[in-house]
């Protein structure tokens, strides 16, 4: 809306990229603090709260209270602050905008299962939402590959040129990109504010990629691959300010959780970030809490199953932590330092090629 202002008007400043995503940021920072208060009010009077496992470590039930799905709310600011400000045309906002909805819907179902039903366990089951995660990723990457005919070539960090064209593959490839960066970062949010900081920070890095990505002349004298993905920036700077402000509800003591509805939506919306960027290698990096956070997991399961021997105490490593005894907030603000030390790696990396 805000761009044909500039179409019709003549107004240049909203012609910008930069300006728009600022503006997007904004409208989404305070969307989501203005909704998100009255939200929780109404979680706790209809007792929409989270079901702790019994699994969990033991200090974590007194957390029982805590209202959940509060992905709902900024996932939709988000897309509120999209529909505002970016421009109609370009089928890459609208391919981010199908992901951020898709993985919202699967995410809320699972949640309003366990609410409805006061059980940690009792959401969907696990196969049904691998389905429907993987049928989700399924359009998305048919939608980049057959309508929009996106460039299926794989890039990898430090090299100019790409290693091979994937071709029919890279539909496949998109698919387990989306679906295993969804489920990443379903499994760090175990903390308050735990998986939010480290997506804000890979949110942060991806949009600068993809400005330079857009950009003729940037992605030029950094040798990057030049595809018109700019406009995209503007729906990743509203998941910005999205998450910042349920980071002002979010963080230690949390007064709300994201649920499966934000956290499969973060993690999906990663994925084809990176995709859109060609950065599916370097993912691995800008999401590295993540990356740690699943192998703890694939390390625990996969040591206890041969060996009958458990790596962690528990796992997520996040849990491992606090079974040892570490304060909630110190495992918190490390993990935020390793996310923000990993992605300003990962941006050093697009001068070295």
């Amino acid at each position: 809306m805000i761009y044909y202002l500039h179409e019709f008007f003549h107004i240049n400043l909203f012609g910008y990229i930069t300006v728009r995503a600022g503006i997007a940021f904004f409208i989404a920072l305070f969307l989501t603090m203005f909704l998100m208060p009255r939200f929780i009010a109404w979680a706790r009077r209809s007792a929409s709260t989270q079901p702790i496992n019994e699994w969990a470590p033991e200090r974590h039930q007194e957390k029982a209270k805590t209202p959940t799905m509060g992905g709902v709310v900024f996932v939709s600011s988000a897309i509120v602050a999209s529909l505002f400000t970016i421009r109609y045309t370009n089928p890459y906002v609208w391919g981010a905008l199908l992901t951020l909805v898709l993985f919202m819907l699967i995410g809320f179902q699972d949640d309003y299962a366990k609410v409805k039903h006061n059980e940690n366990l009792a959401g969907l089951k696990a196969r049904t939402k691998f389905i429907l995660q993987i049928l989700s990723a399924a359009i998305i990457a048919c939608y980049l590959c057959f309508y929009v005919g996106f460039n299926t070539d794989l890039y990898v960090p430090f090299v100019k040129n790409p290693l091979f064209d994937m071709g029919c593959f890279a539909a496949f490839f998109w698919i387990i990109v989306i679906v295993a960066t969804s489920n990443a970062v379903n499994l760090t949010d175990g903390l308050d504010g735990l998986a939010t900081v480290p997506s804000i920070a890979a949110f942060g890095t991806f949009a600068i990629i993809i400005y330079i990505t857009g950009n003729v002349k940037l992605s030029s004298y950094l040798l990057l691959p030049h595809f018109n993905v700019g406009e995209v920036v503007i729906v990743t700077t509203a998941m910005m300010g999205a998450l910042a402000g349920f980071l002002w509800y979010n963080c230690y003591p949390a007064e709300v959780f994201m649920g499966d509805s934000g956290s499969l939506t973060v993690g999906a919306f990663m994925g084809y970030l990176a995709i859109i960027s060609k950065s599916e290698i370097l993912l691995l990096l800008i999401g590295f809490i993540f990356v740690i956070e699943t192998l703890s997991v694939i390390l625990q399961v996969g040591s206890y199953r041969l060996r009958k021997k458990r790596i962690f105490l528990m796992a997520p490593i996040h849990h491992h932590f606090e079974m040892k005894k570490w304060a909630e907030s110190k495992i918190i603000v490390r993990f935020w330092m390793i996310a923000v030390l990993a992605n300003i790696l990962a941006l050093i990396t697009l001068k070295i090629r």
